[in-house]
């Protein structure tokens, strides 16, 4: 939106209108008038079944048919419920017993754990660090806040993490700024799938050892697709490495309840900070509390307590988790059968790994994914190639898809 009539523009680059959700209205406008059969929507990452229809996990619904009004409708405090906070933390960590000073401070969703992170830990006019390959909302967040982005290359010509490109841009950054936010969104990467590996993270902390003494650097995991990791290694290989950071790094963990717990439209989440001292871990509650005040108050008490409660019953928590296992399963068959698809037909797609979405790199990702709207696929154009959900469409479909891509590629590349 180039010009304002009444609202004030703040520097900000404003769409009429959001780009995920444009698409999938379009898409869910298209099902109305053609018939489901007709028409691929892979915009938004939810969990949707082989039918289309949205994946709630039972045993999380038949909690919250069990709330009683004042669990539901009575105000949470700022920071969370208490047995809510407490259970965050055992989400993040599952078997790893943390030395550091752990605590939580709700949020809606992730998208608030993250807005939290960038308000309080970057001044106006800093530069937040994310990879080329990213969620948007992170640069939608920092522009609301007087922030800006920078990126770094996600991967090197080996299809690896780009080490170099990362300590690069932190060197670059941090001969600018006094303060530093860091974004790596892993495991199960969007957009991408990819997730680091443990050789990865090692990279990152030793750069931050070598480059980050006098400063100030928040190093920001977002964890919302965590449980949807592959078995090849284990998802919290971080957490250690996270907590042998030396005192000018404080890392913090942006947590979702959206996809692990099937909560999407509840919009839960939290910030996890694991502080080297008990005063900063008590400084990291007062100014989260503060922000929080200023943006949403507190949050639905609804949400946190379905949280709380699983926690605080066992064999409720294990039921969570093997029914959860069991969509995680069919989700990497879907992306099994995508990414086998896609080197049959000679479709090139990013490093993955698993999660809810893949991408393919592409030089006019707007192009192609008009192209494809022609058929009836609908897919998520990105700065550097066009994102698929295959978290919502099905394993026949997953294998299909990839031809089709290819196809609207060449047409748009002969034109």
């Amino acid at each position: 939106m180039d010009e304002m009539i009444f609202a004030a523009k703040q520097n900000r680059n404003i769409p009429k209108e959001d780009k995920i959700f444009g698409i999938s209205n379009r898409a869910k406008a298209m099902i109305a008038k053609e018939g489901k059969d007709k028409v691929v929507n892979a915009t938004i990452g939810a969990l949707l079944d082989d039918e289309g229809e949205l994946i709630v996990l039972s045993s999380v619904d038949e909690v919250f048919h069990s709330l009683t009004p004042k669990e539901y409708a009575e105000y949470a405090p700022i920071a969370g419920v208490p047995e809510f906070r407490e259970a965050v933390i055992k989400d993040v960590c599952g078997n790893y017993q943390p030395h550091a000073y752990m605590t939580a401070v709700a949020a809606p969703g992730g998208t608030g754990a993250l807005r939290n992170a960038i308000a309080n830990y970057s001044e106006r006019g800093d530069k937040i660090l994310v990879s080329d390959w990213y969620w948007a909302p992170y640069s939608t967040i920092a522009q609301e806040l007087g922030r800006g982005t920078e990126t770094c290359a996600f991967f090197n010509d080996e299809r690896n993490f780009h080490l170099a490109d990362f300590e690069k841009k932190v060197v670059s950054l941090l001969a600018k700024q006094e303060r530093l936010v860091i974004i790596l969104n892993t495991p199960a990467h969007n957009p991408t799938g990819y997730s680091l590996t443990d050789e990865d993270w090692q990279g990152v902390a030793e750069v931050l050892r070598k480059h980050s003494a006098g400063k100030k650097v928040a190093l920001v995991v977002d964890i919302a697709y965590i449980e949807f990791s592959s078995h090849d290694h284990n998802p919290r290989n971080f957490l250690p490495i996270l907590e042998s950071l030396p005192e000018s790094v404080l890392p913090l963990i942006s947590h979702s309840f959206s996809k692990t717990y099937t909560l999407y439209g509840m919009r839960c989440g939290a910030l996890v900070c694991m502080a080297k001292t008990k005063k900063i871990a008590e400084e990291f509650k007062q100014v989260c509390e503060f922000s929080s005040m200023a943006s949403w108050s507190n949050c639905a008490r609804a949400p946190q307590m379905i949280v709380a409660k699983i926690y605080a019953d066992p064999k409720l928590k294990a039921r969570v988790d093997e029914e959860r296992e069991g969509f995680r399963d069919m989700l990497l068959r879907r992306g099994k059968a995508f990414e086998t698809a896609a080197r049959e037909v000679g479709l090139e797609i990013v490093p993955f790994d698993a999660g809810f979405f893949a991408s393919i790199p592409c030089a006019d990702p707007d192009a192609v994914s008009a192209e494809l709207e022609k058929e009836g696929i609908f897919l998520v154009p990105l700065a550097k190639g066009v994102r698929v959900s295959i978290a919502s469409i099905s394993e026949k479909v997953c294998a299909a898809l990839p031809a089709k891509i290819k196809a609207a590629l060449a047409r748009v590349e002969n034109r």
